[in-house]
């Protein structure tokens, strides 16, 4: 009698607990086939070349003070209120700094008349190079880590992780996203991107893109260029343009330039990147739409909001807006991925960035 009661009793609990796993089960497959629709018509056969060269971080990375943005702030004449005419002439150091007349290129910073904001590419080109400090330095070798959330066909939790690594004149940064507990991972993505230090910044080499599924995968994606062409995963090519990223080495290569050239960031400019993509290669383009202070769990964080122009569609290329802090070496604190205007994760950083300690190689020689 008391064996079929708690029998009876059971069973609802049991039901519960089956309902709930296949509830989470159903989120779950939706993320996953969120990421399988991404890795569609990819390549299985090609192994990975990139090698991850592995690294010990030591220490954490400071706060910096914001850098000086006077001439960012600084409008032009037309859009200021006219001053009740003076007895005399102003001297001429009061008047505005005029900006600097760059050569024109697809990395020129291009001050134009009101009400059209100021445009940054950036793919760097030569010229920055006269303009830029003096003492600037590529950081060592830093990782961000970042929590995930956000909703796709359910809500979904995960963890992600940014690595930039330098040895020598040899980059690689790495983005690692897994969606469910670190030691199961329902899907996991690994974007990898490989080349060198420039003057002009970042030049890829390859780039390798793996999605995981839980019963499913790998699923591979290549990107390769040779100097002259980059060649896409699905076989087609394009002529290599000057300052061109891939999906890894992009922002790392926007931090490169906002931290040798800060007075760039500023709410109301254009940031244009052209991105070789497994599929394509295009112009994005991002504008800085305003100031955030954002809450981290190790403290509030002022940061520049970054939102492409182009707007998330099923079937299409996810769509990433970013927040650049300038306190972090102009490093991305918060991602937010769109698939369209429900499907979304969410990456936070929980944590000061981690750097290793200098490389002997890329020390400078007295």
């Amino acid at each position: 009698m008391a064996h079929r009661l708690t029998q009876r009793l059971a069973a609802p609990r049991a039901w519960a607990a089956l309902g709930l796993l296949l509830l989470v089960s159903w989120a779950h497959v939706g993320v996953a086939g969120w990421m399988a629709e991404q890795a569609a018509a990819f390549d299985l056969s090609s192994p990975p070349e990139v090698q991850r060269i592995e690294v010990a971080y030591v220490r954490e990375m400071p706060f910096t003070a914001p850098a000086p943005r006077a001439v960012a702030q600084a409008a032009p004449a037309q859009r200021r209120t006219p001053a009740p005419a003076p007895a005399a002439p102003e001297p001429a150091a009061s008047a505005p700094l005029p900006a600097a007349e760059p050569a024109s290129s697809p990395s020129s910073v291009v001050e134009v008349t009101a009400p059209e904001p100021a445009v940054v590419a950036a793919a760097s080109a030569p010229e920055l190079a006269s303009s830029a400090p003096a003492a600037f330095e590529w950081p060592v070798s830093t990782r961000l880590r970042y929590l995930l959330t956000g909703h796709v066909r359910g809500e979904v939790h995960g963890q992600a992780q940014v690595e930039w690594i330098r040895a020598g004149p040899r980059y690689q940064v790495h983005l690692d996203v897994q969606v469910g507990p670190s030691f199961a991972p329902i899907a996991s993505r690994r974007m990898s991107s490989e080349g060198e230090i420039t003057p002009d910044g970042l030049l890829p080499h390859r780039y390798e893109q793996e999605t995981r599924l839980a019963f499913d995968g790998p699923y591979r994606a290549i990107v390769r260029f040779d100097g002259s062409r980059v060649w896409m995963s699905n076989g087609n090519s394009m002529v290599q343009l000057p300052g061109v990223q891939d999906t890894a080495s992009q922002f790392v290569q926007l931090a490169y330039l906002f931290d040798r050239e800060p007075q760039r960031l500023r709410v109301g400019a254009v940031v244009e990147v052209v991105l070789a993509m497994p599929r394509n290669v295009s112009a994005w383009v991002y504008d800085v739409v305003k100031e955030e202070l954002l809450h981290t769990p190790f403290g509030e964080v002022p940061s520049y909001h970054l939102k492409p122009r182009r707007e998330p569609r099923v079937g299409g290329d996810l769509v990433t807006e970013l927040w650049i802090a300038p306190q972090l070496r102009h490093l991305p604190i918060r991602f937010v991925i769109r698939q369209d205007a429900e499907n979304y994760v969410d990456l936070m950083l929980d944590r000061r960035p981690e750097l290793a300690a200098p490389d002997p190689s890329t020390r400078t020689p007295p």
